[in-house]
C-alpha cells in the first residue's frame, strides 16, 4: 500500500511541476506578446482548460474527431509556448505573426470549448437506421409508466380504435386516441399499450 501511495504521490508531484512550468511559459509568452496584467494569466488557464475538455471528449464521447482536433490545437499552443520561451524566441521582440496568434487565441479557445461542451451526446442525437434503400430516423421513445387504467376506459378505447380502423383502414395512433378520448398523454400511452 505504501508503495502505491509513494508512486501516486510521485506522479502527482510530477504533474504539478509540469503544469506549473507550462503555465509559467504560456503566461510569459502572452505577456511578451502584449497581453499584460490579468490577461496574461488567463491564457494558460484557457489553454489548459481546452486541453482538459478535449481529453474528456476523447475519454467519454463518441465523436472522437472533434476531441482529437481540439486536443492537438491546445497541445500545439502549450508546446509552442514552452519551446518559444526556452530561448528560441527573443521575448523582447516578439514577431508580429506570433502577436496575432496570441491575440486570436481567445476566439479559438472559445469556439473549441463551445463545440466540445455543446455537441449533443449520442443519447440526445437522432440516429439513422438503414433498411434497404430507405433511411428511417430511429428516435428512442420513452416507455410509459404502468398507470392503473379502468377496464371500462380500455373497452371504450377499443371501440374508438375499431371505429378509426374501419373508417381509415389504419390502426389508431396514440396522439389520435388521446385527442378522441380527451385524456392526458401518459394515460393515452398506457391505454395504447393495452390495446396492442
Amino acid at each position: 500500500m505504501r508503495m502505491l501511495l509513494a508512486r501516486v504521490d510521485a506522479v502527482l508531484v510530477q504533474a504539478v511541476i509540469a503544469a506549473a512550468l507550462s503555465f509559467a511559459h504560456i503566461h510569459d509568452l502572452a505577456a511578451a506578446a502584449g497581453q499584460d496584467g490579468w490577461k496574461a494569466w488567463a491564457y494558460p488557464v484557457s489553454v489548459d482548460l481546452l486541453m482538459v475538455a478535449a481529453w474528456r471528449r476523447l475519454r467519454t464521447g463518441e465523436t472522437k474527431a472533434a476531441g482529437w482536433c481540439w486536443f492537438l490545437i491546445a497541445l500545439a499552443a502549450s508546446l509552442g509556448a514552452n519551446i518559444a520561451t526556452a530561448g528560441l524566441l527573443d521575448l523582447e521582440a516578439v514577431p508580429v505573426w506570433l502577436r496575432i496568434l496570441v491575440a486570436g487565441w481567445p476566439a479559438i479557445a472559445f469556439l473549441g470549448g463551445t463545440l466540445l461542451a455543446h455537441t449533443p451526446q449520442p443519447a440526445q442525437q437522432t440516429r439513422a437506421v438503414e433498411t434497404g434503400d430507405q433511411v428511417q430516423a430511429a428516435v428512442p421513445t420513452p416507455i410509459p409508466p404502468a398507470l392503473p387504467v379502468p377496464d371500462g376506459l380500455v373497452a371504450h378505447a377499443r371501440k374508438v380504435a375499431a371505429e378509426h380502423h374501419a373508417r381509415t383502414g389504419t390502426p389508431i395512433d396514440t396522439p389520435t386516441l388521446r385527442a378522441r378520448l380527451s385524456i392526458p398523454a401518459p394515460l393515452a400511452e398506457a391505454i395504447a399499450a393495452r390495446l396492442t
